[in-house]
């Protein structure tokens, strides 16, 4: 009976083991193909197909810096990423605290819609967006409208109800006694808040700070219609380019792009990665 159950426990760990492995190299393929065809000379996708170490060059990286604006692009993307993200975590820390903490008419009501209005998909709003942002873009003589801003208005709008509910779970776990000790000492409600809630708010933050920041850096459909001046492009909107228009199908050009265009999603995600679970488990606790 031991000897049987050692060789279903070997068992299990090979089934783990192998499934591990199988979902690693899933994963990987894509990344291992677009940085062989990153470094590989000339401009055909299947060139990644096979590995040619005495071939690897890195001449695409190089074209890419001397002949397009991808220094641009990633500007662009940052401004409009960390534009959204920081209206994102103001808007939502204030909205989810609010949720937790207070008890005002239409408090459910709320909640419900925001999570009713998650389930639609965004293309069902983007003729209502175009419409507004015209509207926007006539009333503040272009300030607000098809550019940079419009598109950061769009994602702080769009992340505002779901990130809430994270929060609002998040400090439902959080100890109402200690806000109360603060009202004892003689603390106002928002004195309260910066001083004693949000400081404890910082893996929950980070959570939604990843989350709106890689979601508006990888999102092309929106860029794409707002954006119609080529020196506001994101960078996703600008690797259109290369696999269409003037840069013809450079697909060389486009995987090296997108290697370095991934490196400061990279390092964002290393940064906060120890955030990452204690949040999202803390924010599962209550919803």
């Amino acid at each position: 009976m031991k000897a049987l159950r050692k060789i279903f426990d070997i068992f299990d760990t090979v089934k783990t083991h192998g499934i591990l492995v199988i979902l690693t190299v899933l994963v990987l393929t894509p990344v291992f193909w677009i940085v062989n065809t990153s470094l590989q000379e000339g401009g055909n996708l299947f060139s990644g197909q096979q590995l040619n170490l005495m071939g690897l060059t890195v001449s695409n990286y190089r074209k890419l810096i001397e002949h397009s604006d991808f220094f641009l692009w990633i500007k662009n993307s940052f401004i409009v990423c960390a534009s959204s993200t920081l209206f994102s975590l103001i808007f939502t820390c204030t909205a989810g605290y609010a949720f937790s903490r207070f008890t005002f008419p239409g408090k459910k009501k709320g909640l419900m819609f925001m999570i009713i209005i998650q389930m639609f998909p965004a293309m069902m709003a983007m003729v209502a967006l175009y419409n507004l942002l015209d509207v926007f873009d006539k009333f503040t003589g272009g300030i607000v409208g098809f550019n940079l801003l419009g598109l950061v208005l769009i994602y702080t709008g769009g992340n505002i109800p779901f990130n809430s509910w994270l929060i609002k779970g998040y400090l439902d776990s959080i100890p109402r006694e200690l806000e109360e000790s603060a009202y004892i000492d003689g603390a106002s409600k928002w004195q309260t808040f910066t001083m004693i809630v949000l400081p404890l708010m910082g893996p929950i933050m980070a959570v939604i700070g990843i989350f709106s920041f890689i979601g508006a850096y990888n999102d092309f459909l929106i860029p794409s219609i707002v954006l119609q001046d080529s020196s506001q492009y994101t960078l996703a909107v600008g690797l259109r380019g290369f696999i269409s228009g003037k840069f013809s199908t450079e697909w060389a050009q486009f995987a090296a792009a997108s290697v370095l265009g991934a490196l400061p999603i990279l390092i964002v995600f290393l940064a906060l990665q120890r955030f990452l679970v204690e949040g999202l488990t803390k924010g599962a606790l209550k919803g």
